[in-house]
């Protein structure tokens, strides 16, 4: 059983900061690639960051860079998304999702999914 778990959303202040953490289980990320994800009401689901957890490749878009970084505990096979000067925009569900392989080309590409977990940014 392949699952992938998301915690350490909440509700923070505009300027604030929160870790995501991302929990693999009935698998191992020898070789995956894992991204993050965001969906709020009415919107398409945004690719945010992704990391390959064998070489430390990571790719953000630009809306986050400088502001959210990605990291991997590969012996806990956690993977995480610190994010920093948060503003009302990055309000969303966020999910964490995995493909195996080198990081995809496109956001399209993930196999694996995890629950999602709420952040909420107030101004």
């Amino acid at each position: 059983e392949m699952q992938l778990v998301e915690s350490g959303g909440g509700l923070v202040q505009a300027g604030g900061s929160l870790r995501l953490s991302c929990a693999a289980s009935g698998f191992t990320f020898d070789d995956y690639s894992i991204g993050w994800f965001r969906q709020v009401p009415g919107k398409e689901r945004e690719g945010v960051a992704c990391i390959h957890t064998t070489s430390g490749n990571t790719y953000y878009i630009d809306s986050v860079k400088g502001r959210f970084t990605m990291s991997s505990d590969n012996a806990k096979n956690t993977v995480y998304l610190q994010m920093n000067s948060l503003n009302p925009e990055d309000t969303a569900i966020y999910y964490c999702a995995a493909v195996w392989g080198p990081l995809p080309m496109t956001w399209g590409g993930y196999d694996y999914w995890g629950q999602g977990t709420q952040v909420t940014v107030s101004s």
